[in-house]
Order: structure tokens, then C-alpha cells, then sequence
């Protein structure tokens, strides 16, 4: 049995548009190359390299060779190296071309690659039209819950706003049935995101307190302390923190922790609960003290360059590289609870967590105290928070009050914690690996549904409006952003730890 505990016994050929770019070396390809060799998938199969530049077979295994030994999570041995090379191949094409999609058809007409087929589309969103027009036409796209099949994996951007998603989502299910798209979204591949579900409907303690009585407010939290490596400064000059991190990765964790129980755990279950959410989900009415939306964009300190000093930035940009939202959800469950979403780049540290910060008792009998070291003062009431850290050092964390060992009766915050570090000794597969698996599998579970796409723009278009005009703050790098987003709070503060 496989590590992953599953294994797919169909041939299939997976095929790469855009094989030659940094996605696949850092992460495609070295998720295929795990899933290989620990057996979750069947020798019968093929990767596809599909792109324009000047490569054969020889010189395409010798590159995605270069990458294993870069960016693989599991030790790379010559002969697993070898046996897994032996399954690549190149074709040579303009993605726009419909030449390029004719020869690929060729070689499935004669065999020479296994009919079950998987494209994974890592191209730019303005491309997906012509692939998708150009596989339809070619007669590479198969017929819905046929043999053999066919599943298109989408990068995002999922568009720029409701309108282009809404555009995206007619083109793509104009040739594709929808159980046949998956839109990926690696956070969801994460174990803790996962652990959600299961934490909060497998445990009857904690079920009947994750509502409006219990519960004083919800932050999640994804801080970045990189900024713009890797040549991502033209991306992220259009694209900014809210399309990149809030309207996918946080909308879909903050989904996770507030949903209903649903009726089973197949994806049409699980994803008709989270559009639930987003249906009630909106921004929060903003007040004087207390507004509702921050944007911030990091400076420079003499040692780390400005954002608007990054290369391929635009000098004037005001793309944020700070957002900041307090969301509502109108629904009986949590009506009146805020929710707070931040992210950003150049922060204080790296981590994402969601925190479900409970409300303090209603009378306090007791001294609190907070101590760092031997040094202990009294500290105003600590609430109890669950905390689930994606990442970095996954696990579930809860925060209790409890006795401090003294001859008074006074109490501190103490820890109950499970981390994934602690209790397994085995790597956690890498979000990559379970999702592709999954897609190999055709369970849709932890993909994106095409109507999720638009609800979640539907949910910051207002915001998105106001966009251009709004300046951003500037803040310190290395700072946890502006500080007017601790206005956005009615409680003492963001969870900085």
C-alpha cells in the first residue's frame, strides 16, 4: 500500500500546458515524482510536457531532473530518477496554435499515450480560452462520465473580478461539463484545512459552540514575510493582497470553519454548505471608529527595497500588499459575530492560522496573570481560542485558563495542543501531491465550484470598486501592517504570536 493509502490503478496521460515555467518545476512535477514513488499511481502512465520552447525529450527530462533535485520533498535517488523520467515526454507547440493540439490528438489516436487524460492548464488566465477552444476542436476533450475521461485543472487567478469570472466560467463550461473542471486552490491540499471538518464535526464538545452564543469573533490570518522574489513584481502589481489571498484561499478557510454539518462528505455535499456561507457572507458596515476595509503597501527601511521600488512594480502603484476586511455572516449561526480576514506581504512573520477567539465569562472570580519567564504581572481576562495553524508547524491549538501552581488562586493561559510534528513521524504529503491525487481520483472534494468562483467575487465587488481610488498606507516591513487595521477590531487586537 501506498503512503498516501490509496492508488490509482488507470492509465493516464498527464498533460502540462506551460510545462517549462516555475510552477511545474517547483511543484508540479515534484508531486508527480513523490506520487510515483510511493506508489500512489500506476506505472501505466505519462507525463506531457506541452510549451513553445526549444525542447525534445532528452532536453525536457534533463530540466525537470534539474528540478527534482531542487525542489523535491522526497530524497531523489538515480534509479527512482530514471524510472520516473522514463514516463516524460515533450511536445512542442504554441498553446494558441491549433496545430500543436492536432499532433497531441495523433499521438492519443495511436496509442502511443494511455486515453484517460488529465490537463493541467498552468498558463495565464488569458489563455485558457484558446487551450480549452483548441482541445475541444482537436476532439482531445472526451464526453462527461465516459471512458476514457477527461479533467482540466485551472490555476488561479480565477478572474479579476465578477464579471471576468463570470466570462472564464461560460468559457470553460461552454466545451466541459463541470464535473470535469477542477479549479485548484493548494490551500485547501493543506492537512489542517482538511482537519477542520473533521475536528469540528467529529467532536460533539466542540460542535455546539461554534455559533454566535459562544463565539465573540473569528480572525484569520495569512502573513507573508517575503516580498517580491522570484520576478513576481509585474503579477502582483496588477493582481494585489485581496485578489491574490483573500478571494479564494481566505473565503474558502473562513467557509470551512463556519458551514453547516452537511449530509456526507462528497463534494456536492460539502461545497452546496460552503455556497451557503458565501451567500450570507458580506463586508461589514463600516463607523467612524471602526471601518471595515484596510489596504497597506510596504515601504522600505534602507535594507529592504519599497514595494513601489521592486522590479517591474510601477513607480505610483497603489496595489495594496495589505488587505484587511471585517466580515459579517448573515445567517441564525452567526449573525452578529465579525470576522476578521488579513493578509500581507513583508510582515512580521510567516503563518497562517484561523482563530476562534470565545467569549470571556460572564463574571470574573478570578486574578489573571501573564508571565515570561520568572517575571509575572496581572493581566486583564485571556479568552479561550482555537486556534488552527496551517502553517508553518500544522496542528490544532486551544487556549485555556488554568490554575498557575502558587499559594494564590490565580490563573494564566496555558496550551492544549496536537501537532501533526508531534504525533506522526512521517512527512505530511505536500498540497500539490493530495491534490493532484485527488484529480487523478476525480474527487472533486477540494476544488472549487463555479458558482463558489462568483459568489466569492460577488462578496468584494464593492470593494473592489473603491479599489483604484483608495491610497494605501504605507507600512514598515517587518511590522504586522498598518496600524490603522487594528481599527478594524472591537476586541483588544489581531492575534499576533
Amino acid at each position: 500500500m501506498s503512503a498516501f493509502e490509496v492508488r490509482i490503478e488507470e492509465p493516464v496521460t498527464f498533460v502540462i500546458s506551460g510545462a517549462t515555467g516555475d510552477l511545474t518545476r517547483r511543484k508540479l512535477i515534484p508531486a508527480l515524482y513523490t506520487l510515483f514513488k510511493e506508489g500512489a499511481i500506476t506505472e501505466d502512465f505519462a507525463v506531457v510536457g506541452f510549451a513553445r520552447r526549444e525542447y525534445d525529450n532528452s532536453g525536457f527530462c534533463k530540466l525537470m531532473a534539474e528540478a527534482l533535485r531542487e525542489h523535491s520533498r522526497t530524497p531523489v535517488d538515480e534509479t527512482s530518477l530514471k524510472a520516473f523520467c522514463s514516463h516524460l515526454s515533450y511536445h512542442r507547440g504554441d498553446l494558441s496554435d491549433a496545430a500543436a493540439y492536432a499532433g497531441l490528438k495523433a499521438k492519443f489516436d495511436d496509442d502511443t499515450l494511455p486515453a484517460n487524460r488529465l490537463f493541467y492548464l498552468s498558463i495565464t488566465p488569458d489563455l485558457i480560452e484558446s487551450a480549452v477552444n483548441n482541445l475541444r476542436n482537436a476532439g482531445l476533450i472526451t464526453l462527461p462520465h465516459s471512458k476514457p475521461w477527461t479533467r482540466v485543472v485551472v490555476e488561479k487567478p480565477f478572474g479579476r473580478d465578477l464579471q471576468s469570472a463570470q466570462a472564464l466560467n461560460r468559457v470553460l463550461l461552454s466545451h466541459l461539463d463541470e464535473t470535469q473542471i477542477y479549479r485548484i486552490d493548494h490551500y485547501l491540499g493543506k492537512e489542517t484545512v482538511q482537519n477542520i471538518l473533521s475536528f469540528r464535526f467529529a467532536n460533539t464538545i466542540f460542535e455546539p459552540v461554534f455559533n454566535r452564543t459562544y463565539v465573540d469573533n473569528i480572525q484569520i490570518t495569512a502573513a507573508e514575510t517575503v516580498g517580491m522574489e522570484s520576478g513576481r513584481g509585474a503579477f502582483y502589481d496588477q493582481t494585489g493582497a485581496l485578489r491574490d489571498m483573500v478571494v479564494n484561499h481566505l473565503f474558502q478557510l473562513l467557509c470551512l470553519v463556519t458551514m453547516e454539518p452537511p449530509d456526507g462528505l462528497e463534494a456536492r455535499s460539502i461545497r452546496n454548505e460552503k455556497m451557503k456561507v458565501l451567500r450570507a457572507l458580506r463586508l461589514a458596515d463600516a463607523t467612524k471608529h471602526h471601518p471595515a476595509v484596510c489596504f497597506g503597501q510596504y515601504g522600505g527601511d534602507g535594507k529592504t527595497k519599497a514595494f513601489r521600488g521592486e522590479d517591474r512594480v510601477r513607480p505610483q502603484s497603489k496595489t495594496e500588499t495589505f488587505a484587511a476586511l471585517r466580515m459579517e455572516i448573515s445567517n441564525w449561526r452567526w449573525a452578529g459575530v465579525p470576522v476578521y480576514l488579513r493578509t500581507g506581504k513583508r510582515l512580521a512573520k510567516k503563518t497562517t492560522e484561523i482563530a476562534v477567539q470565545f467569549k470571556v465569562p460572564p463574571l470574573s472570580l478570578f486574578q489573571h496573570v501573564a508571565c515570561k519567564g520568572d517575571v509575572c504581572d496581572l493581566a486583564g481576562v485571556k479568552p479561550n481560542t482555537l486556534i488552527f495553524r496551517i502553517q508553518p508547524d500544522e496542528g490544532i491549538f486551544l487556549q485555556v485558563s488554568a490554575k498557575r501552581p502558587s499559594m494564590q488562586l490565580v490563573v494564566e493561559s496555558v496550551n492544549m495542543d496536537f501537532s501533526y510534528s508531534g504525533k506522526w513521524a512521517k512527512e505530511l504529503p505536500d498540497a500539490y501531491e493530495r491534490l493532484l491525487l485527488d484529480a487523478l481520483r476525480g474527487d472533486s472534494t477540494l476544488f472549487t465550484r463555479s458558482d463558489e468562483v462568483e459568489a466569492e467575487w460577488e462578496v468584494v465587488a464593492a470593494v473592489l470598486a473603491g479599489a483604484a481610488e483608495r491610497e494605501p498606507l504605507i507600512y514598515a516591513p517587518g511590522s504586522w501592517g498598518p496600524a490603522e487595521a487594528d481599527r478594524l477590531l472591537f476586541t483588544d487586537g489581531w492575534r499576533n504570536e
